[in-house]
């Protein structure tokens, strides 16, 4: 049998743990300091990651009932489809996806 060269590793001896939390400091007028700290480990889910989730669920067959927030009103539908700018209801009802604000099953 062949003998094999070594791997070298290198050793590492620091915390990587630098893309754990963010900070964030603005300066207002008045020369106060308002701070405030992310925390990247929970990740924002924007509206259409919310769609998809909806979609994607094992309790999503054919329809979803869902309480819908708009930029002006706060409607419940029953969701059956979805294209790249709208929302399908059962009743035939198209709801730009610009115009939610907020999504969520009921």
């Amino acid at each position: 049998m062949k003998k094999i060269p070594k791997v070298f590793a290198n050793k590492v001896n620091k915390s990587a743990g630098n893309n754990e939390r963010v900070f964030y400091s603005d300066h207002e007028s008045d020369s106060t300091i308002s701070s405030e700290s992310l925390d990247l480990k929970k990740p924002i889910k924007n509206i259409n990651q919310k769609i998809n989730d909806i979609f994607n669920s094992p309790n999503y067959i054919y329809k979803a009932d869902v309480e819908i927030k708009l930029k002006n009103d706060i409607v419940t539908k029953r969701i059956v489809g979805k294209n790249s700018t709208h929302l399908i209801t059962m009743e035939n009802e198209l709801i730009p996806i610009s115009d939610i604000v907020d999504i969520k099953i009921k």
